[in-house]
């Protein structure tokens, strides 16, 4: 039996679009080839966001590497060919005939990325330094100025108002603000 230490995670190019239709087509493949002992996991990886546009925050899910997937598998011609032809699959991504697996490193970045975004969401504002904002909401609430910093992994934005005369930074959440 092959010991552990052969299951290697594979980039397999796909069609655009047709990540999950691979996904689900490889893994019917390998049910019925009886494959489950060569090929383990089929992953299209994801990853959640916030996207704020006018004011309204809608999460949307991204693919991380559009037209590939990702498949944990032991590499030999039997497992090679299941993949290579399954609907949808242009080839691995390798050099020729031979598919080069991540490194140990690549596998655990992408495995780090796919798990931390699903379980923060990371926001995307389409907020930019220089942009007009209006306060919506809190103690500065009508307020006009312009954006000096943009936070997305904190959901915070640093933008400039005049209190008492004076111009004074301030740091809020995007929720609180709208683009003029």
């Amino acid at each position: 039996m092959d010991s552990f230490e052969d299951r290697r995670w594979y980039i397999v190019q796909t069609y655009a679009g047709y990540e999950n239709r691979v996904k689900a087509n490889l893994e019917q493949r390998i049910a019925t080839m009886g494959m489950e002992d060569r090929i383990f996991s089929v992953l299209v990886p994801v990853e959640e966001r916030v996207s704020v546009k006018e004011g309204k925050s809608k999460k949307v899910t991204r693919k991380l590497f559009p037209s590939y997937v990702l498949v944990e598998m032991r590499l030999n011609d039997q497992s090679w060919y299941v993949v290579r032809h399954t609907p949808g699959v242009t080839g691995f991504v390798g050099s020729g005939n031979h598919p080069i697996p991540l490194s140990e490193k690549e596998v655990r970045d992408i495995m780090g990325k796919v798990g931390k975004e699903q379980a923060k969401p990371r926001i995307e504002l389409n907020l930019r330094p220089g942009d007009l904002i209006k306060v919506k909401t809190g103690p500065f609430e009508g307020q006009v100025g312009p954006v000096v910093e943009v936070f997305p992994e904190k959901g915070k934005v640093k933008f400039t108002v005049t209190v008492f005369g004076r111009e004074t930074a301030v740091e809020t959440d995007y929720t609180e603000l709208e683009k003029l």
